[in-house]
């Protein structure tokens, strides 16, 4: 408690000075320079790749790194939406590239997958502050090259970890602001040690109220990495990993209290007769991660090099939550029955079948597996031999804590439900380049990839449909073998002017709720894409300029059509023909060499063809109602959270150890599902951040920086996710007399104007 005081009392010493930090990185450029000739990643793209991408540098990283979570540091790249359940930026968060979703987007660290290998996601929460111990970070849209792992199918990002380092050094880290947000880091490291190995280390602490009521984090993380090296070799073992417990905030508000009570959090609701009456103390998500990387470079010579890397990833949590009144067989337990007495004294029994109760759900997964890239680059030629083998398992089992007024012995330890799902990943891959003439040079990237896939046990949902009723059965055994082969032609015309083409394939399995949520007894099937890219840049001294068109055509895209599966729950559904194609367009310009000023826009068309949804009826009051739908033949429609225009502007100042950023982005409308329906969408919003810092030495400190961010400068009513609730209204009670649809959604409120300074101290 005395260290948070003296962290949070730092911190609020940098809020005196209104200017945003200077950053100068911890690692010594001459070494870190020497080991990158040798720490070739064997998934990055350079810039004789014909992709687009985006490189962020070690100053960009910590330049914005004050606390919030790393997709919101990557907000200004191009097609970039982020999103936060707590509405100020830690917690969970999660982040879109041109309208794909965290499922469709593959997440490495040092060519190592940390995509959840069932659910397709990166949980930002469970890592939390990686960003302070990054080197860069590498975006690439669309296919982009081949990739170890799932996702990979819309955008991939890849981070690399911190280099080894020359000299010792010690950094403090903290930032306090509103909602309680604060932050307190320390970074410390030993430098080169007898010419060959070198330690450094970092502890994390992250805490905020968050913006909506209850929405709260505690947030603790670590990093650690070993090396050694020689000229020609270099072993690293690196161990990083998180400890989160926040709150939910996974539900969102209606239109209507967005304009009377922005910050209403529905999560942990207690009712009594329909009435709210308090919340759930312990509505809380825990989750504790740790990954394990042993990775070794070796250079057989200036013109052969292998990368090896070995990992292995731990993780166990679970969700507690509230459920009002619900059905007790769907939990295995019995209706039980309460002896009430009258005022006659009268005693009558009644069976209760529906309680209000207390859920646990707990997950327990680990991952391990090892990746490799052999490139050999000389003359003409730069060729890339790669793959990967991982191996993954999670335990799913539920267990019930409490039921309201219940009768007779409960154990604490009862599960109503277990399962297992593996998961085995194979992949191989040879890329190459090879220059044909003065600039121009062809480029082909063939991958094979074999995917195993089981899930056996109960599931958690009571089959209604069952003879007799029970717990799901789950009972999947499938197994996938893609081809994705990519091709290109990559032309340096001069050092300022580049053009390049492309064509890529791209194949993606399932996701586990696409199983669990689908009719048990038929499989969705796997998503195959195929994406062109054409592009053009230009730079010199002062002007930088690009442009990227692109066409991604989709077969059998996964979608939510609103269409339900036996018990009633929405389902993701296979749709034949859909595609998103746009521009993305990127220009710069330095004034002086203080003063830079950068834009881009990316302007899409995202469209499903001659789409089919499904709706209820708004009033059912059974299953049978609930299951027999309108369907409506919409015709070609908007892809569901794929804004037609993204445009991001960012003015940087740094002159003479003051630095001043400042962030402006708009978003256009995001419908919330595929009926492109204005009353079911998120409004357009425009939204400017402004980061302010000065740096200066003193004796015996290396640095110090001083600054403060302020966050929606504005103070913009905006939000950035949702999802809807159509029905149909039908005349009248008679499905023959047609219907209206009826629109209930619900969103999650971003912030109102708010800062969090922050102070850094360099030994």
């Amino acid at each position: 408690m005395k260290l948070n005081r003296f962290f949070t009392a730092a911190a609020l010493i940098g809020a005196s000075i209104t200017v945003a930090a200077q950053t100068t990185a911890t690692t010594d450029t001459t070494l870190t320079k020497s080991l990158d000739e040798i720490e070739v990643l064997g998934t990055r793209a350079t810039s004789k790749t014909p992709v687009a991408y985006t490189n962020v540098n070690k100053q960009q990283i910590e330049a914005l790194n004050h606390g919030l979570d790393l997709p919101f540091l990557l907000s200004t790249t191009p097609g970039i939406l982020t999103t936060s359940d707590a509405g100020a930026g830690v917690g969970y968060t999660s982040i879109r590239v041109r309208g794909t979703d965290a499922t469709r987007i593959n997440i490495m660290a040092n060519d190592i997958p940390m995509n959840d290998s069932e659910s397709h996601s990166v949980f930002w929460v469970n890592t939390p502050d990686l960003a302070a111990s990054l080197q860069d970070i590498q975006v690439q849209r669309g296919v982009g090259t081949s990739a170890n792992g799932a996702g990979a199918f819309g955008a991939s990002i890849n981070l690399r970890t911190q280099g080894f380092t020359l000299k010792p050094y010690a950094q403090f880290d903290g930032s306090y602001g509103s909602f309680n947000t604060n932050k307190e880091s320390v970074r410390l490291g030993t430098g080169l040690l007898k010419d060959r190995w070198t330690v450094d280390a970092r502890l994390t602490h992250i805490g905020s109220n968050g913006y909506r009521d209850r929405a709260s984090s505690k947030l603790y993380s670590y990093f650690l990495q070993a090396g050694w090296h020689n000229p020609s070799t270099s072993i690293r073992f690196i161990t990083f990993g998180g400890h989160e417990e926040t709150y939910h905030a996974w539900d969102g508000i209606s239109r209507s209290m967005l304009k009377t009570n922005r910050t209403y959090n529905p999560n942990g609701e207690i009712k009594r007769d329909g009435d709210v009456v308090g919340f759930y103390e312990d509505q809380n998500d825990i989750y504790k991660q740790t990954h394990y990387q042993l990775l070794v470079e070796h250079k057989f010579s200036p013109a052969l090099r292998l990368n090896v890397g070995l990992h292995y990833t731990d993780g166990y949590g679970y969700y507690q939550e509230y459920k009002n009144a619900r059905t007790l067989i769907e939990y295995g337990l019995k209706p039980f029955n309460i002896a009430q007495t009258d005022d006659q004294g009268n005693v009558t029994s009644t069976q209760v079948e529906k309680s209000s109760l207390v859920r646990r759900k707990i997950l327990d997964s680990s991952f391990a597996g090892g990746v490799f890239s052999l490139r050999y680059a000389k003359n003409r030629l730069d060729a890339t031999l790669g793959g990967g083998f991982n191996r993954y398992t999670n335990n799913h089992y539920g267990r019930v804590l409490w039921v309201e007024n219940y009768v007779g012995e409960l154990d604490p330890s009862h599960e109503y439900y277990r399962n297992k799902g593996e998961k085995n990943d194979f992949n191989i891959y040879l890329r190459g380049n090879y220059t044909l003439w003065r600039g121009l040079s062809v480029y082909a990237d063939l991958q094979y990839r074999h995917i195993g896939y089981i899930i056996k046990g109960v599931n958690d949902k009571w089959d209604w449909t069952a003879t007799p009723e029970r717990m799901q059965l789950l009972n999947v055994d499938e197994k996938f073998d893609f081809f994705n082969p990519k091709a290109g032609l990559n032309w340096q015309i001069n050092p300022y002017h580049r053009a390049y083409a492309s064509v890529a394939v791209a194949h993606k399995e399932p996701t586990r709720n696409n199983y669990n949520d689908g009719p048990l007894q038929v499989h969705p099937h796997a998503e195959r894409l195929v994406d062109w890219e054409l592009g053009y840049a230009f730079s010199n001294a002062r002007w930088t300029a690009g442009v990227n068109a692109y066409y991604m055509k989709y077969k059998d895209q996964l979608v939510l059509n609103g269409k339900l599966n036996e018990i009633g729950e929405l389902m993701a559904e296979n749709v034949p023909d859909s595609y998103r194609m746009g521009l993305e367009l990127m220009a710069g310009y330095r004034f002086t060499k203080w003063l830079r000023w950068d834009v881009n826009a990316t302007l899409s068309r995202n469209r499903i063809k001659n789409y089919v949804g499904y709706v209820s009826d708004y009033n059912a009051d059974t299953w049978d109602e609930m299951w027999t739908q309108t369907a409506i033949e919409c015709g070609n429609t908007t892809i569901a959270f794929s804004p037609s225009v993204i445009a991001n502007s960012v003015i940087a100042l740094d002159l003479k150890g003051f630095t001043a950023q400042f962030q402006s982005q708009y978003v256009s409308r995001q419908y919330l599902d595929n009926f492109q329906r204005k009353d079911d969408s998120i409004d357009g919003y425009f939204v400017s951040h402004l980061h302010l810092a000065y740096s200066f030495t003193m004796p015996h400190v290396k640095r110090i920086t001083m600054g403060v961010s302020v966050y929606n400068l504005f103070n913009a009513k905006y939000e950035t996710n949702g999802y809807s609730q159509t029905a149909a209204l039908y005349k009248g009670g008679d499905k023959a007399a047609g219907y209206t649809l009826s629109s209930d959604p619900r969103f999650y409120p971003m912030a109102d104007l708010n800062m969090l300074a922050h102070i850094s101290l360099l030994f």
